[in-house]
């Protein structure tokens, strides 16, 4: 028998899911480990291979592929705890990195940021000057080497940096992204010097023409690229001194698996990957379900994170913004705020109550789980609301006390608000219900979708008991929370689910209409890199599939829109679809007559994405079908527990998720109970079990 693990390393819980080759899940979840998660990520492949009635290397054994996703990296850019890295660039060009293009004051902020021009600051720069030295060299717009690298000064350079005890060292040369010649000799140079030093060049992590966003994105690669090739290369061996037969892959921001060995090579690409598994597994759970426009919610332990399928493929960006610095990384588009389980609950100087974004994470933890955390949090809320039960976490491994979650509360919020502990709670819960809205209001109506158009899915270890809510606050109809075998550990599924993705991209600015020829060309070379990627991944797939897109844009703006370009032999006819297609899109985003046809389109960068398709199947399986609608031989009892705070305290009737059926009908105000989840069915709802043995809400 061969099996696909997926394993989701979050802030404060770590999730696996397996999936064999006859179509059966398991799933199991246990807390994060930091600082050194792959104690976590052994600790969870335990417990997986125990619930298969296995032992771990015996399951390792059966594995076909393993694939990762963590948030390391992002938190490492994030937080601002990433080692020294040196950049190189050509001469009389170090300072564009800390200009910034002016971006350094509006990227990443808000409208209300923006308009406050004399509060406006800086983001501080990616490394110190004295780390950013200039080369001798210059290669014009068309690829043309104008003046030849200077050997003799770049080795004196690259000593200058690696004495200041640099872990890593970006390059980034003007226009190498036509010709990346002299980057490729400056990484040999690097390497005569300090054959083991981590080097990332613009030209392979980011191939775009603007100098500072391609510099950007380089040096944080530069950041990142050490510290994941230490994890990687750790993890991977120690999984194959426990048995592990299949390669391990690590989740890009891009939706899709490289092996783990290739991902430290473009680093900044899996700044997203614990982020997307979610809306993968989405993805997959949509086209069993028939549900083509979905948003993916998933409230972990540390974030609330939003997703958008539109017509059954995941909105895409192509690149994304951390500090408010811009990276060019072809992303699926997620947005995040610190709003999960562990968010803090805390007082603003004006004594409003606020909720997030810093959270308890693993360690110490909410207060209620009695390890010395102090402030109180969603989870504590939750708790003292009786929405969770006092048994515990996952399947009562993580103990849980009331009464550390009522003096927390008692403590930080009741007494100075001067509310009841229990009015306090029911607070907590509105507020993160409230903010989790806006974030669906950001994501779908200002993008300019109605939410009555979407189904929300909704998972995560938090996401059951919050969904109801928050989808109630942006008017959407429709909410399926994945329980089954997968429940809490969704995104860990969709990283089981996922097929390996390469991409490749260069920019080649030209005005509309194009030259068949040179953009067959570009498609041709770009074609040949994805192709070898896949070769490279060490894996047989069932098939393949090949993309092309252009970033256009019209003259004299800055707006790009991707546009996909047809399959078959470039002709002057798919190029020119491609324009129309690129107005069409333009106008769905900013409005019908915004685009300025007149002036001219433009494309800017080319680029193909390759997909590996593995074989396995990601299908969750049917549920025995109930013998009648009515639920109550899972019925497990009732407790008073407050879901809505106008009505306060209700006796709720609780059900044992394991006793449930396809067809079983439970009326709200219920509470479903799994080992590592709770499900909430408010007031005025009704809650149905599926054919896969999911729960769909729809309100009365």
């Amino acid at each position: 028998m061969s099996v696909v693990i997926g394993v989701d390393v979050g802030g404060t819980f770590t999730d696996a899911v397996l999936i064999d080759d006859r179509g059966r899940v398991v799933a199991a979840k246990m807390p994060s480990t930091p600082p050194d998660y792959s104690v976590g990520v052994l600790d969870v492949l335990r417990v997986l291979a125990e619930e298969r009635g296995d032992s771990l290397e015996a399951m390792l054994a059966d594995v076909h592929h393993l694939a990762h996703g963590t948030t390391s990296s992002l938190n490492a850019l994030v937080t601002g705890n990433v080692p020294q890295v040196g950049y190189l660039t050509t001469i009389g060009h170090r300072d564009s990195i800390f200009i910034m293009n002016v971006e350094g004051r509006y990227l990443g902020r808000s409208p209300e940021e923006l308009q406050n021009v004399m509060g406006q600051t800086k983001a501080h720069a990616l490394l110190p000057k004295k780390l950013a030295l200039e080369l001798v060299e210059r290669i014009d717009r068309d690829g043309t080497v104008v003046v030849r690298l200077d050997e003799d000064a770049a080795r004196a350079s690259i000593r200058t940096l690696v004495d200041a005890g640099v872990q890593a060292i970006a390059v980034s040369l003007l226009w190498s992204f036509r010709n990346p010649v002299h980057e490729q000799r400056v990484r040999e140079l690097v390497h005569e010097i300090a054959p083991d030093l981590f080097v990332a060049l613009s030209s392979e992590v980011s191939p775009r023409i603007r100098e500072f966003a391609r510099s950007a994105t380089t040096i944080m690669s530069a950041q990142i690229g050490p510290g994941l090739r230490t994890y990687l290369g750790a993890l991977e061996e120690t999984l194959r001194e426990h048995g592990l037969a299949g390669p391990l892959l690590v989740m890009q921001s891009s939706g899709g698996a490289v092996a783990a060995s290739e991902a430290p090579r473009t680093a900044i690409s899996t700044v997203g990957s614990v982020l997307t598994g979610g809306v993968v597994g989405a993805v997959a759970l949509g086209r069993q379900l028939g549900h083509t426009n979905v948003i993916a919610t998933d409230v972990g332990g540390t974030t609330f994170l939003v997703g958008l399928i539109v017509d059954g493929e995941p909105v895409r960006s192509s690149n994304t913004i951390i500090n408010h610095h811009p990276i060019n990384v072809p992303t699926l588009e997620v947005h995040a705020i610190g709003s999960g389980g562990g968010a803090v609950a805390w007082l603003d100087a004006g004594g409003n109550l606020q909720v997030g974004p810093h959270s308890a994470g693993a360690v110490p933890g909410p207060a209620c789980y009695d390890q010395g955390g102090v402030d109180p949090t969603n989870t504590d809320a939750n708790l003292v609301l009786g929405i969770l039960s006092d048994r515990g976490l996952i399947g009562g491994r993580k103990a849980l006390s009331v009464e550390a979650a009522r003096r927390a509360i008692r403590t930080r919020i009741a007494d100075p608000l001067g509310l009841t502990v229990d009015e306090a709670a029911a607070a907590i819960y509105a507020v993160q219900n409230s903010q989790t809205g806006d974030l669906l209001r950001k994501t779908v109506v200002e993008t300019g979708h109605d939410p009555r158009d979407f189904v929300l899915y909704a998972f995560g270890g938090a996401g059951p008991a919050h969904a109801a809510k928050y989808a109630a606050e942006v008017g959407v109809r429709q909410v399926v929370i994945p329980l089954g075998q997968v429940a809490s550990a969704f995104s860990a599924y969709g990283l089981a689910s996922s097929d390996v993705v390469v991409a490749s991209e260069l920019s080649d600015p030209a005005a509309v209409p194009l030259d068949p020829a040179r953009a067959s060309s570009n498609f041709e070379r770009l074609e040949e890199i994805v192709v070898q990627a896949l070769e490279r991944q060490g894996l047989n797939y069932a098939s393949t599939l090949i993309e092309r897109e252009l970033d256009m844009r019209y003259a004299a703006q800055l707006a790009e829109v991707t546009t996909p370009v047809e399959s078959g032999p470039i002709t002057q006819e798919v190029l020119d679809r491609a324009a129309v297609t690129f107005e069409q899109k333009y106008a769905e985003m900013y409005g019908a007559g915004s685009g300025f046809s007149a002036a001219g389109v433009q494309a800017i960068t080319y680029r193909v994405r390759a997909t590996g398709v593995l074989p396995f199947s990601s299908d969750l399986p049917d549920v025995k079908a109930a013998d009648s609608t009515d639920p109550v031989l899972a019925l497990s009892g009732t407790r008073q527990i407050c879901i809505d705070s106008n009505l306060g305290y209700v006796e709720t009737n609780v059900y044992d998720y394991r006793g449930l059926r396809s067809g079983h009908v439970v009326p709200g105000p219920a509470v479903i109970e799994l080992p590592t989840t709770t499900a909430v069915i408010p007031p005025r709802t009704t809650g149905t079990i599926d054919v896969l043995g999911n729960l769909t809400i729809l309100a009365n």
